[in-house]
């Protein structure tokens, strides 16, 4: 089976308490447990257990950055496309999290989630009462980021976040924060009609319109691609779509990405090329890139139980074959999918399993990491830590 299918099987159980996901988060139908579990004891829990009714708080870690975070959500309709997935709503809605670098005190926190993404996660996972989580404590998630805080001066590189299939944009708030903290404007783009669930400009939160069809995979990273093109178009024309758009330093554009999303910033390489820089997070490559179309740097990130070279499935050792330009292959041992978002963070703090690595090292090695990538890519800034093994950090190996 296909790395996706896995994941999508896993997703069921996965983010039913939290989010949503195509990999392991909240499992609807487990105990909640402190203990850890091996990478995929989701896809063997007890299908009928239950716990009684707990209080979930979740809070993500803090930015590691000098600069503060701050957010505005925006809305963005594309006139010159119809929805790729229901064309009878008209163009292409989007709604995109932006989050920049600003002066710390200043702004008022921000939410997670509107209460109706959180209530549509719920819903889409069947996340049962006894769980705790609720679409009041979901949407109320400390995320460290500030709605009208005061931005820093001068001009960021920006860079684009892709989540996985089925999971809205929030689920890389944590990564989105730390960016931001070390100097980046970040654009979190919800796809619609890919997850549970995205608040519209119109008020209305659309539920998911092709999860239940598999088929549709193979068409959503080219759609992917159009969305970021036509999100990078609108924050660096003018500042119409975004009062602070004279922040992005519209020369320097990198993409991220988690699971098919991270499949998503090789399609935008390939046919954008403002995208000076790529990230993959342990997605599988639809399709994988051909000699010759990704000559920019590319960093591979992902599970080293499903992406170490030989044991690959994911067209990750023909992708990396491929990649003409400055590249690095790394795997983390003991990671599974939701390693490098939100969700293991949430889950264990909503009482669920979580795999080998522990929630906060998957945060923490995935944003060194990225950060790492896009300062040497985009600002130019060295740093040792993509160099080699770092005794720092055990579970990162190199490949192939």
């Amino acid at each position: 089976m296909k790395r996706n299918r896995r994941i999508s099987a896993v997703a069921v159980l996965a983010l039913a308490a939290l989010v949503t996901g195509t990999g392991a988060g909240f499992a609807a139908t487990t105990t909640p447990s402190a203990t850890p579990v091996a990478t995929h004891a989701f896809d063997t829990a007890p299908a009928t257990a239950t716990a009684p009714t707990r209080s979930f708080q979740g809070t993500l870690p803090a930015p590691t950055g000098p600069y503060a975070a701050g957010e505005d959500v925006i809305h963005l309709t594309d006139a010159s496309r119809p929805d790729p997935w229901v064309p009878s709503s008209g163009p292409r809605q989007l709604t995109v999290t932006m989050v920049y670098p600003a002066v710390p005190g200043t702004g008022t926190p921000a939410p997670y989630m509107t209460l109706a993404e959180a209530a549509g996660a719920i819903q889409h996972r069947k996340m049962p009462a006894s769980s705790g989580v609720t679409p009041q404590n979901l949407s109320s998630v400390t995320t460290h980021a500030f709605d009208g805080a005061r931005p820093q001066r001068g001009k960021h590189p920006l860079v684009v976040l892709s989540p996985m299939f089925e999971d809205p944009r929030m689920t890389l708030t944590s990564l989105a924060t730390d960016l931001a903290s070390h100097g980046y404007v970040v654009a979190l783009v919800g796809h619609t009609y890919e997850d549970s669930g995205e608040t519209l400009a119109n008020g209305q939160t659309p539920p998911c319109a092709i999860c239940d069809d598999p088929a549709r995979l193979a068409s959503v990273t080219a759609s992917r691609a159009l969305d970021v093109s036509f999100v990078i178009d609108q924050l660096t024309h003018g500042n119409t779509a975004w009062r602070l758009a004279h922040l992005i330093d519209k020369h320097e554009i990198g993409m991220a990405g988690h699971s098919i999303g991270g499949a998503a910033a090789a399609a935008t390489m390939i046919a954008d090329p403002r995208v000076r820089a790529g990230v993959n997070m342990d997605g599988t490559f639809k399709p994988a890139p051909m000699p010759g179309q990704i000559n920019r740097p590319f960093l591979m990130l992902g599970a080293a139980a499903y992406h170490s070279a030989g044991v690959d499935d994911d067209k990750w050792g023909q992708t990396w074959a491929a990649l003409g330009g400055y590249k690095k292959w790394l795997t983390v041992a003991g990671a599974d999918h939701t390693s490098f978002s939100d969700l293991d963070m949430l889950l264990e703090e909503a009482g669920f399993p979580t795999p080998p690595l522990s929630p906060e090292r998957g945060v923490v090695i995935t944003r060194e990491y990225v950060t790492a990538f896009f300062d040497q890519t985009l600002k130019g800034i060295h740093t040792p830590l993509l160099d080699g093994p770092s005794p720092n950090n055990p579970e990162v190996l190199f490949q192939p």
